[in-house]
């Protein structure tokens, strides 16, 4: 067994102490992963319960609980042992003494380690200091653990290893357990208010043979029977859209969705959106939607329409939620008058001074989307919808029937950064097979995240859409804004990282 551990170099005196012990185990006929234990009660449930019981009343309940789990911690007093067991529902105190287990189920248990997965009976009771805690009958050794978990008091602090190893960030921090629990939820609630609300959820490709739906760099893989070029999809909009088309009316797609981006706080390669639409809707009908969506999910699963983020109170309360333009937001949080971000050679300079590169060939509605992103963004803290983009930025968008130039699109802003996407959907299949060509164009011109040109989905529009609403929402963003997370990949279960060296 050693020999398994030194062909990898990773044998150190707590390992070989480890297998050891569990050579020790296995001599004595004892198998170290068994199978075959029925886990009949939970840790937490069996606290919850109990917790508020008296001694007298816990030894007058006579109730045997069958628990399994981890042992997180262990102190030994010779004859007796007292042990706390984790499993997914939290942690409960056992309490092993030599004259109430078998003999030699007890010198088993002396040679366990925490970190090793056990089984045990017993009934409850509470100790002189007056913890709740289960009397053991029987442990028995379901799962040997040849590593040991990190301390007690430290925890993981390596906050990459975290990432890296989440299976032991899992074990040891409840924080992290207790993030994806609700992010578990938030989804559940989510996919509710939508049901709820008659959208049918749908499934469409992940693989696509045009990068289409938003302006990204795709990922390439080739497949091999069919001998062609294929894409991760970089979003679902146009095959969602291709079902409006065929009368399904209210859609919804929680979604994987692949971008071959860089990483930060708030991207990740891989991520999670939910892409809905709705026929005969518009986008101010979505901004409706979306205040009542944000408060009812955080309502449920934070017990208030008021959250904190990184130690700003966030209110997300419907009806209080701010609708500004875009062009008004330059001035009002950017600080810049219309003479100055409407002209381009101006706002190109200064973007230069800021940093900015590879200028050359953008219009004016592009520039002015890096403008926002460095000098608005940042401070949209409270809920904000910005609507009435530019036509140039927004390649899928209907034009305003006011002013062509702009299109009937938001986007939706809290604690400083995007969280939703959403637009009146361009159907007349004449203007976007135009817009598709400017994408073409600019992809000529060196623009990798420009929109191929569809045929099939010009087709699809050309038998007509009716006119749509649709959004797109950031699920990781959304668990991070409600979990209080400063990174996306404090809410993703294995976020991309380079190769450990």
């Amino acid at each position: 067994m050693l020999e398994s551990f030194q062909e990898h170099g990773e044998l150190n005196e707590v390992i070989k102490n480890c297998v050891a012990k569990s050579c020790d185990i296995w001599d004595s006929g004892v198998p170290l992963f068994p199978n075959g234990f029925k886990k009949e009660d939970s840790c937490g449930v069996v606290r919850a319960e109990f917790e508020g019981y008296s001694a007298e009343e816990l030894e007058a309940i006579d109730t045997v609980f069958v628990l399994a789990g981890r042992i997180i911690s262990s102190r030994s007093f010779g004859k007796v042992i007292f042990f706390h067991l984790q499993d997914r529902t939290g942690r409960l105190q056992c309490y092993a003494d030599k004259s109430r287990i078998d003999e030699n189920e007890f010198k088993v248990f002396k040679k366990l380690d925490v970190g090793d997965i056990v089984g045990v009976n017993g009934t409850l009771f509470r100790t002189k200091t007056g913890e709740l805690t289960l009397s053991c009958s029987s442990v028995k050794l379901l799962t040997k653990s040849f590593r040991p978990l990190p301390d007690k008091h430290a925890g993981l602090t390596n906050v990459e290893m975290r990432f890296r190893q989440r299976y032991v960030d899992l074990i040891v921090n409840p924080k992290a357990r207790d993030v994806f629990r609700k992010r578990s939820r938030i989804i559940r609630e989510f996919r509710n208010f939508m049901e709820n609300r008659d959208f049918v959820e749908v499934e469409t490709p992940m693989m696509h043979p045009l990068a289409g739906g938003a302006n990204a760099r795709p990922f390439v893989t080739h497949h091999n029977a069919l001998d062609m070029e294929l894409y991760l999809r970089i979003a679902p909009e146009l095959y969602l859209k291709r079902l409006i088309v065929g009368g399904l009316e209210k859609v919804f797609e929680i979604n994987r969705s692949f971008r071959n981006e860089g990483t930060d706080t708030k991207h990740n390669p891989e991520f999670t959106m939910c892409e809905f639409y709705w026929a005969y809707a518009t986008f101010w009908d979505l901004m409706d939607l979306t205040e009542d969506l944000f408060s009812s999910i955080a309502y449920a699963v934070c017990g208030s329409t008021i959250v904190t983020y990184q130690e700003d109170e966030i209110d997300l309360t419907k009806g209080k939620w701010e609708r500004i333009t875009f062009h008004d937001s330059l001035e009002k949080y950017g600080n810049h008058k219309p003479e100055f971000y409407t002209d381009t050679e101006a706002v190109k300079n200064y973007l230069l001074s800021r940093g900015e590169k590879n200028l050359d060939n953008l219009g004016i509605g592009k520039l002015q989307s890096m403008l926002f992103d460095l000098d608005v963004e940042p401070k949209l803290i409270q809920p904000t919808f910005v609507y009435y983009y530019p036509a140039e930025i927004s390649p899928l968008a209907r034009r305003n029937d006011e002013n062509p130039e702009l299109t009937d699109r938001f986007e939706l802003f809290i604690a400083g950064g995007e969280l939703a996407n959403a637009f009146s959907e361009l159907n007349d299949p004449v203007d976007q097979r135009i817009r598709f060509q400017k994408q073409m164009e600019a992809k000529n011109l060196g623009d990798e995240e420009a929109c191929p040109l569809d045929e099939d989905y010009l087709r699809a529009l050309e038998y007509g859409m009716p006119p749509t609403a649709g959004q797109g929402i950031g699920i990781d963003r959304l668990v991070m804004l409600l979990t209080d997370s400063p990174s996306i990949r404090e809410v993703i279960f294995f976020p991309h990282l380079r190769h450990e060296v």
